[in-house]
């Protein structure tokens, strides 16, 4: 779904303090009990937060034999794999605010990792969520990124993956994703708000998540905690 500039900066707005348990919170109360939530095996790489508008694409496995090369035949390889076989378009054309949803059809390699995301960080992109491996796992936590994945990977994605097609529909965590869905991620996981409820989702998020400072408050001063952000 195309969302207009006033239309994305609105849904980044009314979403921004919200926890992945509010959204849930909101979304039950819409009866939507049994959609949006990832599954729990979709983790942070580090305890952190992030918020943002669906960009979709999906990757396949590859099904071509790796040929036997030199090491500097290998190289001139990958350099190919990269371009012709398994790219980038959706960092290429990257907005600010969005969140990537990475369907990498569950393979084991970090399709993502220190580089590559970090460029996505400096185009505006908010956070990323895949289905398969992420690598560079203790670069992204020093450099910052918002990440969730089922696993870690040690391997590149020459002869592993290719690139299929992108802002399509997406499987991530047993959850259909469109683009232009809502998008968030906190330690709790990750949880996907489509677009045509994510306005009234929401409005009803934001009333629990004021219930839960309100009452929270009141332990913290009754225990004579000092007040944080969260409160």
């Amino acid at each position: 779904m195309t969302l207009s500039k006033q239309e994305r900066e609105e849904l980044l707005r009314v979403y921004s303090d919200l926890r992945v348990t509010d959204v849930r919170d909101g979304m039950d109360t819409l009866m939507l009990h049994n959609v949006g939530s990832m599954h729990h095996s979709i983790r942070p790489v580090f305890r952190t937060k992030a918020f943002g508008i669906a960009k979709t694409v999906r990757y396949v496995p590859a099904d071509e034999e790796v040929p036997r090369m030199s090491p500097s035949e290998y190289w001139e390889w990958v350099g190919l794999y990269y371009k012709d076989v398994c790219p980038y378009p959706f960092l290429g054309d990257a907005e600010s605010g969005d969140f990537c949803v990475i369907d990498q059809s569950g393979v084991d390699c970090g399709l993502m990792g220190s580089n590559n995301s970090l460029a996505g960080i400096r185009s505006g992109v908010r956070g990323y969520v895949t289905n398969g491996g992420v690598r560079d796992t203790d670069e992204l936590i020093i450099q910052k990124v918002p990440f969730w994945a089922p696993f870690m990977s040690q391997k590149m994605v020459q002869g592993r993956l290719k690139y299929d097609s992108k802002d399509i529909p997406v499987s991530v965590g047993g959850v259909l994703v469109y683009p232009g869905d809502v998008v968030v991620g906190d330690g709790d996981g990750v949880i996907v708000v489509p677009r045509k409820f994510a306005l009234d989702v929401a409005r009803f998020a934001q009333e629990e998540h004021q219930r839960d400072k309100v009452g929270r408050r009141r332990l913290y001063q009754d225990m004579g905690m000092k007040l944080d952000e969260t409160v």
